[in-house]
């Protein structure tokens, strides 16, 4: 069931009306039993590796904060920790990773002159299973670090992980975050439903109206072994501006749907493409998984301590992971690896870039910043490229046809992207310069203008819309 389907448009209405008729407990039973209606809505075998590992995660919790309240050191703590990353690993191996591994190792035998013949499994990757298992395992951790409480509630823990808005897609929410709002009844005020209605139609406004309008060009040009380098390049900036449209509307649908029923889910897009650095763009792009990343890896390697080769180890492993948790494909394993050497590079050279770009002046740290942005745009756009191409091959042929950029110039092909990516990016340069992500609230704009502002919005998702797209980040 998409966000974007008639299914979801009959769903959510149903789950409201019930859920504001219920005390808070039934509340969350029904909420329990609507998510998982939910995700069996793909396919009801799904349900059972999730209960799996969220009956196993739910009870090394429970022996964790036992012997943490025992005083026990982290030594004793440690094999149940195992217990929950083994499992919820190994699943995701299983289901996700198992035939890359497969198929790599028979390559590499065959380059050898060995014939080696591993079986390869006809499985379906179960929707979200990247995203719930980082969820569970952030849970578990903080319980074997003492940071957070388990739950004494397998029910209310199991909803916590099912929740249908940030099941499938994220945003990555922490347990002391979502449980604390799970074991509370919660509070819905107006401002809730009308901040929530707000996202709901910038949602469906970025992936109905431009990711899903943009999608067709892309594919089509990144389908093409003859495109041109300006159809290379322009294919790559629409890319760039679909699969963050597609991703931040899917958030912004999540974090407007929990808020009509009392949840707070976290930012997770904070106008990432006026970053002006790798670190910058990480704190701005799908900030539930950077900072997962941060928080259970790249400290747990060491993070920024010790000597420079150290943490540009550190960094280098810890993008790499987040590149492969991605994908089981070569391409996303390059992804990660560029923007890790993309940080690396900036730690290196920060504070003399930090120098270099002092320039004097209010016009002088203007164009400095603008500079900065654009130069950092450029790099993310070509790490898309290696995101969205589907083979090390096509990378090698599309990145040379970037030596020709203009080859090929073509006003309707730039029209094609510029009519959905320039609206877009004048009004997040005006939020970026107003520091406020919402204008309707920061203007104050009156409730009648909002109106036909969210008619306007109706009339382009209804009937200016692209043809229905799965959302990017559903099949990792």
């Amino acid at each position: 069931m998409l966000f974007n389907s008639l299914e979801f448009l009959l769903f959510l209405p149903t789950v409201l009306i019930v859920y504001l008729l219920l005390p808070w407990r039934g509340q969350n039973r029904f909420l329990l039993a609507a998510s998982i209606f939910f995700y069996a809505s793909w396919n009801w075998k799904f349900v059972f590796p999730l209960l799996f590992s969220t009956t196993i995660d739910y009870w090394v919790a429970r022996r964790l904060e036992q012997l943490v309240s025992q005083g026990k050191p982290q030594t004793d703590r440690r094999p149940y920790l195992i217990v929950s990353l083994v499992s919820n690993l190994g699943l995701l191996g299983f289901f996700k990773y198992f035939n890359f591994f497969a198929e790599n190792v028979q390559q590499a035998g065959a380059l050898m002159g060995m014939n080696v013949s591993l079986p390869t499994l006809q499985v379906i990757l179960p929707v979200g299973i990247s995203f719930y298992t980082f969820q569970a395992l952030a849970y578990t951790i903080d319980v074997y670090r003492g940071q957070t409480h388990a739950t004494q509630s397998f029910w209310d823990f199991f909803l916590a992980v099912l929740y249908f808005p940030h099941l499938v897609a994220g945003p990555i929410q922490r347990a002391s975050n979502l449980l604390g709002q799970v074991n509370a009844p919660r509070t819905i005020t107006r401002e809730k439903w009308a901040d929530g209605i707000h996202l709901i139609f910038c949602g469906y406004l970025k992936k109905v109206f431009i990711a899903d309008n943009l999608a067709p060009f892309v594919n089509h040009v990144y389908d093409l072994p003859t495109a041109s380098g300006f159809e290379v390049v322009a294919a790559t900036v629409a890319f760039a501006v679909q699969i963050y449209c597609d991703f931040s509307g899917y958030t912004d649908i999540a974090r407007g749907v929990a808020k009509l029923m009392g949840f707070e889910f976290m930012l997770n897009f904070n106008l990432p493409y006026f970053a002006r650095n790798p670190q910058d763009f990480w704190r701005r792009w799908h900030i539930s998984l950077s900072t997962w990343l941060r928080d259970y890896l790249y400290f747990s390697l060491g993070g920024g301590r010790g000597s420079a080769p150290v943490v540009y180890r550190n960094l280098m492993l810890t993008m790499v992971i987040g590149g492969f948790w991605h994908g089981a494909a070569w391409n996303f394993v390059l992804w990660g690896g560029y923007h890790g050497l993309l940080l690396a590079m900036h730690r290196a050279t920060g504070p003399w870039l930090a120098t270099f770009f002092a320039w004097p002046g209010k016009i002088g740290a203007l164009a400095s910043a603008s500079f900065c942005t654009l130069a950092m745009f450029i790099l993310t756009c070509y790490g898309w490229l290696l995101f969205r191409a589907d083979s090390l091959d096509e990378v090698l042929r599309m990145t040379a046809k970037l030596s020709s950029p203009l080859e090929g110039f073509d006003l309707a092909t730039l029209n094609t992207v510029a009519v959905y990516a320039v609206p877009i990016f004048v009004v997040q340069a005006v939020e970026f310069r107003a520091g406020q992500l919402d204008l309707f609230s920061a203007w104050r704009i009156p409730a009648e203008l909002r109106a036909v502002c969210y008619g306007v919005i109706t009339y382009l998702v209804l009937f200016r819309g692209g043809l229905p797209q799965g959302f990017i980040y559903f099949q990792f």
